[in-house]
């Protein structure tokens, strides 16, 4: 706590002439945990509303609403809120670095309602319409770009893995998806999960608003937002934090939006078994994600990322010979699942602690585009594959190799640039 009190100090005296009594103020009411708080519920808040499709793409192919759908036709309607929301990032990292997460978080939740009651009253019934929906649903992911400058700002470096872990724990919002989305969809009609989703974030919008202060002493950029994308894309730990990111974040991304299609096809379960199953791979992989940043906190980034990607490895190409579900398979995806969450976890404490602060907005839009991408071309690829061969293993060895790549970069490349660049 006495870390924690310094650095808060510091950041208050570097506050620019005239702001004193104000921050003194905002210190006594707005504690960094209430914000961390505060910004994880927010990332949950919108993960839910980004994951919305995901359990119901088998449920509505079954049934025909949207007409006769191929694997590829689900994998596509799933994956376009996880591209948009992907790409998004890049602007929004860099947009909160100039307005702060207390605008940008109220502004992300807002504006994601609106594509959330397009889908409920317009979309359901066309997959066309639905493509739509789900392109400006992809908003929503791009909280996360909010939500790691904004926490980082509020700690200090030896607590940040800590913290934006725990922030990072809101992907669970795509675990409340679902539990919850084909049950409402079957049991209070078709519209009910989208209408709960829109009033808890219009909810969350306002809280937000009122309650969200960003961290004393912090400087917006003076430069152009182009000239912010380039500097920060040519700093060697983005591209080496994009790669480690697009296979932790991206791998978990591509089996919390696939999993459910792929157990149901594979191994004939029901689409409420199946959405049941891929929430206990997404809670496994939520509760590790904190326990990585903290992980890393003690011993650093490079041996918890390189443990979860050698974990990815053997996971992967168990899953790819297909075992029973009840005994290998469901340790080999748990297993995965605890190391992509930590991988993930570890990747943004590498990049809290060797990049600048002013920069850590940009940096991760530019990184957290680079994990949504990694999550958006599997279930196609999966899709693509199960279509001509009726098989998944192809795609599973395929995530084996790269985790192994993966591995290699880690310890090589990206080991150096950490200890090139952490502070003594």
């Amino acid at each position: 706590m006495r870390d924690l009190t310094t650095d808060r100090a510091r950041s208050a005296a570097a506050a620019p002439a005239g702001r004193g009594g104000r921050v003194g103020a905002e210190e006594a009411t707005h504690s960094p945990w209430l914000m961390l708080a505060m910004a994880t519920l927010g990332f949950a808040l919108n993960f839910w509303a980004w994951a919305l499709l995901s359990p119901l793409g088998p449920l509505l192919r079954d049934q025909g609403v949207l007409g006769s759908l191929s694997e590829s036709d689900v994998a596509l309607m799933v994956a376009v809120p996880v591209i948009v929301g992907s790409l998004g990032r890049i602007v929004v990292g860099a947009l909160t670095d100039a307005l702060g997460g207390r605008v940008m978080f109220p502004v992300v939740s807002a504006v994601t309602v609106l594509p959330v009651l397009f889908v409920a009253f317009f979309a359901l019934h066309s997959y066309a319409l639905m493509l739509v929906g789900g392109f400006v649903l992809g908003i929503a992911g791009t909280a996360f770009a909010v939500g790691v400058p904004f926490v980082n700002a509020w700690f200090p470096p030896q607590r940040r893995g800590l913290a934006v872990g725990i922030f990072g724990a809101g992907m669970g919002g795509t675990a409340i998806s679902a539990l919850t989305t084909v049950k409402l969809y079957t049991g209070l009609g078709s519209r009910a999960p989208f209408l709960i989703t829109a009033a808890a974030l219009a909810v969350y919008a306002v809280l937000a608003w009122v309650v969200l202060r960003d961290a004393p002493g912090r400087t917006a950029p003076t430069t152009s937002l182009g000239a912010r994308l380039s500097a920060n894309s040519r700093l060697p730990i983005t591209w080496q934090a994009c790669l480690l990111y697009a296979v932790a974040f991206g791998g978990y991304v591509a089996f919390s939006v696939y999993l459910p299609a792929y157990l149901k096809t594979d191994y004939a379960l029901t689409p409420a078994d199946a959405a049941n199953r891929m929430a206990g791979f997404v809670a496994v992989a939520v509760l590790m994600r904190p326990i990585g940043g903290w992980l890393s906190d003690r011993f650093g980034a490079i041996p918890v990322l390189a443990a979860g990607f050698a974990v990815v490895v053997v996971g992967a190409g168990v899953a790819a010979t297909h075992p029973l579900l009840e005994h290998v398979g469901t340790v080999a995806f748990l297993a995965m699942a605890a190391a992509l969450g930590s991988g993930s976890g570890a990747t943004f404490a590498l990049v809290a602690r060797v990049t600048e602060p002013a920069r850590v907005g940009g940096v991760t839009g530019l990184v957290g585009a680079a994990g949504g991408l990694g999550g958006f071309v599997p279930p196609l690829l999966m899709g693509y594959v199960y279509g001509r061969t009726e098989s998944y293993a192809i795609g599973l060895w395929l995530l084996s190799a790269t985790a192994a790549l993966t591995l290699v970069l880690t310890l090589t490349v990206v080991r150096r640039t950490a200890r090139e660049r952490t502070p003594a």
